[in-house]
């Protein structure tokens, strides 16, 4: 294996944990405050948590069985930088400021990650 490769391993690895924290931590928040969200915000998030299930389940294959083709990468990223933006953009006022900060340095990984596949 070599350099750049184990480095791609590397960042798919810790992507895959950053997605499964925020996965826990919404889900808790959905399990506190479902009762008092706006029916479109848990919407909205309910919408987000399968998105980065099947996130997850993609990077596992990845990470598990090798590459897999740039194209739906790219189409992954396109996808999450839109999400993200969207969510971004309803959210943002009401997001402590770590959780915002994490959330928008995310961003400007994904969009690098696009610049260098495409």
């Amino acid at each position: 294996m070599n350099k750049c490769h184990k480095k791609e391993q590397e960042n798919r690895v810790e992507q895959l944990i950053d997605l499964v924290e925020k996965h826990t931590r919404t889900e808790r928040h959905l399990e506190q405050h479902s009762d008092i969200s706006d029916p479109e915000n848990l919407e909205h998030a309910e919408k987000i948590q399968r998105e980065r299930e099947d996130e997850i389940n993609n990077l596992k294959n990845i990470i598990a069985y090798g590459e897999h083709e740039k194209n739906s990468e790219v189409d992954n990223l396109k996808r999450n930088i839109k999400y993200t933006e969207g969510y971004l953009d309803h959210n943002a006022d009401h997001m402590d400021e770590e959780t915002l900060q994490n959330t928008i340095e995310k961003q400007e990984h994904r969009k690098e990650q696009l610049d260098n596949l495409t």
